[in-house]
């Protein structure tokens, strides 16, 4: 086994990874600091000291490895094609990232204290820079709509597998998701 460089730096990251980890196999409730630190090789304490708390670092988890996809889109219809194109394209570590994070949010989002952390999240990171994009009204709730669309789209293709649409020409899938998402945006 290598040996871990032991600095502030290095530290903090491993308890990211292993806390990621944690979040990804267990709910929220199920995740306890010092299995953290177990699995980091580390003191529960440094933890507490680098985190503050479970919910810090539940929040830290979440907010890790974010895409900026959004924030370079300049139109609505340039939405619609970054949309559908993270349903239907191969992912990339980014993409595998946010679907990890996905994956992390579904586990938790029956817990009181984590399904507050991840509106808040939800809200702040897609959900407002969705809305910005479409404008006009009732552009949250449009924009709610659309990424429900995405999501669970993502759920039952990549998640669950589920035939046709696991399968499915990406190009026909493609062209069918801009339809959907066009109409729950109402983009003219």
């Amino acid at each position: 086994m290598a040996t871990r460089v032991r600095n502030a730096a290095s530290t903090r990251e491993a308890i990211l990874v292993c806390a990621r980890r944690r979040f990804l196999e267990e709910s929220y409730d199920n995740v306890g600091l010092r299995d953290v630190a177990g699995d980091a090789g580390v003191d529960v304490a440094l933890v507490g000291r680098y985190f503050g708390s479970k919910e810090q670092l539940f929040k830290e988890v979440l907010g890790g490895e974010r895409r900026d996809g959004l924030k370079r889109l300049g139109s609505p219809d340039d939405l619609l094609d970054y949309l559908a194109s993270l349903a239907v394209d191969e992912p990339t570590s980014a993409d595998g990232a946010q679907l990890e994070r996905l994956l992390i949010i579904l586990r938790s989002a029956s817990s009181p204290p984590a399904s507050r952390l991840v509106q808040l999240a939800f809200k702040q990171d897609v959900l407002n820079p969705v809305a910005r994009l479409v404008s006009g009204p009732d552009a949250e709730l449009r924009a709610s709509l659309a990424i429900s669309v995405l999501m669970g789209t993502t759920i039952v293709r990549t998640i669950m597998g589920v035939e046709p649409l696991h399968r499915c020409d990406t190009e026909v899938l493609r062209g069918k998701l801009r339809q959907l998402l066009k109409a729950a945006l109402s983009i003219e």
